[in-house]
């Protein structure tokens, strides 16, 4: 039963094949039994989840479920979820219970779908190899040698272990795709404003975006439907009607037009992994697409301006958490100064301090207009190379990562190093623009992702084009060959 997709265990729970409870005790007994290999969650909600299967099991015997009722999944721990401790992977908040659900994890609940917990995640999402996470790092389910990227990588493995059929993620900088390419499955960050981030612990706050993570397409395209839509709470929610993502899965690819950025396949990109892409474009030309070579003639500003921008707001985000209004609390400070310092500096891990000083450095006075206006402009720049690509072209394709998964510790002394792990999805953050990954291949027996990028809100087209493709491969298939499968 571990096994199935969400579709399917959504559709052997409507056939009565088996119950919620029977599906959910499955996955809790994997989580025992696998997750000490992996550490990919923080927090397992055993109890609380077989009382929601029990509920979901009652609520299909009166009729009144939905399709994704009964089905488990878990939650990113970034995800405020009422009456469950949610500490973004810090000491900072590691004894914080959200007193309210966020509205993806309200949405989630309204669907009568079972969360078995809350999983591992860099720091405040800030990492590209969830090595920063106070609850110790990830592993790689393909190889626990290696790192399952960030900062979403505890949703990543689960998914790949098959300890959970699916889980929500979020994505500032590359942080859906990029753990999703390394760990083999597939996930997609939808267009900036079209899920709600309220409850959603912010970073920052014009990048990040929700999103989902399964095995396929098919199952990304129903837990979008289920987590997309305005909200009142999110005033950069934008109120458009929400698709039936599913609907149009299956259609046709004759005539799509697929832009293939120069820039992407250029120094800095692992020969296999373009091999393995160029590889899977040559799939779309048999299933009726046109590859149309298209320039992002500023992608090289993408990763300067993100380490500008992201940070600047986190050092905004995070000043909230300071040993008074929220947070860790320093032992026995000497004076209020000493509260903050120390509550700060003992909460906050190395890479989250690395960013609030950057970003107070860049936004303080005589360094704004150098730094952060100029950023800003960039930003601009690229967006405006996004809006002439798509005049051209339907979507745009090209790696999600440079190289798959690295071993720990490769890049942990170098931090430009580690920023460039996602070089070729920063923009798409920047510009607000959908994106997805989802597996072309094995480079050393390890996943290599595709990323697709669409125009604003053309996530049905996204799913579509990634769905047509897990058609007529089977890398989606694939299942790394641990203890745990």
């Amino acid at each position: 039963m571990h096994d199935l997709t969400v579709a399917q265990l959504a559709k052997g729970l409507a056939e009565k094949q088996f119950s919620s409870r029977e599906a959910t005790q499955q996955f809790l007994d994997r989580i025992v039994q696998h997750d000490k290999t992996y550490n990919s969650f923080i927090t397992v909600t055993a109890e609380q989840a077989l009382a929601e299967a029990d509920a979901a099991d009652a609520r299909r015997a009166a009729g009144n479920a939905v399709f994704l009722t009964g089905v488990p999944f878990a939650h990113k721990d970034i995800f405020c979820t009422q009456g469950v401790r949610t500490s973004c992977g810090s000491k900072m908040l590691d004894n914080f219970i959200a007193p309210y659900d966020a509205t993806v994890v309200a949405k989630y609940r309204e669907q009568g779908m079972v969360m078995l917990g809350k999983t591992n995640m860099d720091e405040f999402a800030m990492g590209s190899s969830n090595e920063t996470s106070f609850y110790g790092a990830v592993k790689n389910p393909w190889d626990i040698n290696c790192v399952p990227g960030g900062s979403s990588g505890g949703s990543a493995a689960c998914v790949a272990a098959r300890l959970a059929p699916a889980a929500t993620a979020t994505d500032t900088g590359g942080s859906i795709r990029q753990p999703a390419a390394l760990c083999g499955i597939t996930g997609l960050k939808p267009t900036y404003g079209r899920v709600s981030r309220w409850g959603m612990i912010a970073f920052a706050s014009s990048l990040d975006q929700a999103g989902p993570m399964a095995r396929t397409a098919e199952d990304v395209a129903l837990l979008l439907g289920a987590m997309a839509g305005f909200d009142a709470k999110d005033s950069t929610c934008l109120e458009r009607e929400v698709p039936d993502y599913s609907a149009t899965l299956n259609s046709d690819l004759t005539g799509l037009k697929i832009g293939v950025p120069k820039e992407y396949f250029g120094a800095g990109l692992n020969a296999q992994t373009a091999e393995r892409v160029q590889a899977a474009l040559r799939e779309y030309e048999k299933l009726g697409a046109t590859l149309v070579e298209i320039s992002l003639p500023h992608s090289h500003l993408a990763v300067p301006a993100y380490y500008v921008i992201a940070p600047a707001e986190c050092s905004a985000n995070l000043s909230r958490f300071d040993g008074v209004r929220y947070g860790y609390r320093c032992e026995n400070p000497q004076d209020l100064s000493d509260l903050y310092c120390r509550s700060r500096a003992e909460g906050f891990g190395e890479e989250v301090k690395r960013r609030i000083l950057v970003g107070t450095y860049v936004l303080s006075a005589g360094f704004y207009d150098a730094y952060y206006r100029k950023a800003q402009q960039a930003r601009r720049l690229m967006q405006q190379d996004f809006v002439e690509a798509f005049k051209q072209v339907d979507v745009i394709m090209g790696p999600t990562s440079p190289s798959p998964a690295f071993a720990f510790g490769a890049k942990g002394n170098d931090p430009v190093a580690m920023y460039l792990e996602d070089i070729y999805t920063i923009a798409t953050n920047l510009a607000g623009l959908p994106g997805m990954s989802l597996p072309c291949g094995l480079v050393d027996n390890k996943p290599v992702g595709l990323q697709i990028i669409g125009n604003y809100f053309d996530e049905a087209r996204l799913l579509n084009v990634a769905h047509r493709f897990q058609q007529v491969t089977d890398w989606h298939m694939q299942q790394p060959t641990g203890v745990a499968v």
